[in-house]
């Protein structure tokens, strides 16, 4: 097996690795989110899907790299370093909030740049591109957007309470927020592969129906699931999300000839 190149080794995280798996499953993370937050879903997975984790740059093991303030200049980049394994076994992409904005320009990319077609979009937790709002918890305070996260539950308290550690966490979860509510794609965009909407039923930053809306983004198919919980879901109910992910794959693969599970 060929070792990973120095760009892989920066931008992606394989919690569980396995160069046998039939799919590869990128995953995004939220705004101010790393890696580490889909270790549980990674280890939830069945054999043959490899969780493919990105890193972006401005924290934990790249803090000393500059933060992207957009979120098509990061799905290029992730996408720059994903080409080498996309030609070799089928993606799917997860993207949680931010991250499925991410997701979405990522699989345009990959459509029509290279003429791949990734096996699913799981969309969490965020509103389908054509309803965008205007948000602008990127421009408050320190005080204000340490608020929000805490409203959210979805940053480690322990980052939250200790000031050397939020300091540094600061600046990406900032940029991060910039690149999530300054994003806009043309209206009637919509990509060959199918979408996977997912939402927390008690979520008030997305409610069912913004999530339902991700259908007028893909010629392909269409399914929408609801779980307990708020924006953070995912991190109560990894196996039931884990369990989606596995049936929507599932049955793409077996559409192709082949199986998985």
């Amino acid at each position: 097996m060929a070792l990973p190149t120095a760009g892989e080794s920066r931008w992606f995280r394989r919690f569980h690795p396995n160069p046998e798996a039939d799919i590869s499953l990128v995953c995004l993370p939220h705004a101010g989110g790393t890696a580490s937050f889909y270790f549980p879903l990674s280890e939830l997975l069945p054999s043959t899907v490899e969780a493919v984790v990105v890193q972006y740059p401005g924290r934990q093991d790249r803090l000393s790299e500059p933060c992207i303030e957009s979120v098509p200049e990061m799905a290029r980049a992730v996408f720059d370093v994903l080409k080498p394994l996309a030609a070799k076994r089928p993606v799917a992409l997860f993207g949680h909030s931010m991250g499925a904005a991410v997701g979405f320009e990522l699989a345009m990319l990959l459509e029509r740049e290279l003429g791949i077609t990734p096996l699913a979009l799981f969309a969490s937790a965020r509103p389908a591109p054509s309803l965008q709002r205007g948000r602008d918890i990127h421009r408050l305070d320190d005080a204000g957007l340490v608020a929000e996260l805490r409203r959210l539950s979805g940053t480690d308290a322990q980052i939250l309470d200790e000031r050397e550690l939020l300091q540094l966490a600061l600046p990406s979860i900032r940029s991060d927020y910039k690149a999530s509510e300054t994003y806009r794609t043309e209206p009637g965009t919509a990509l060959r592969c199918d979408i996977v909407a997912l939402t927390g039923e008690a979520d008030d930053h997305v409610s069912v129906e913004e999530a339902a809306s991700w259908r007028e983004h893909t010629a392909g198919s269409f399914d929408l699931r609801v779980f307990p919980g708020g924006h953070f879901y995912v991190a109560e109910h990894g196996t039931a999300v884990a369990a989606a992910i596995t049936d929507t794959l599932c049955a793409a693969r077996t559409r192709g000839g082949q199986t998985i599970g």
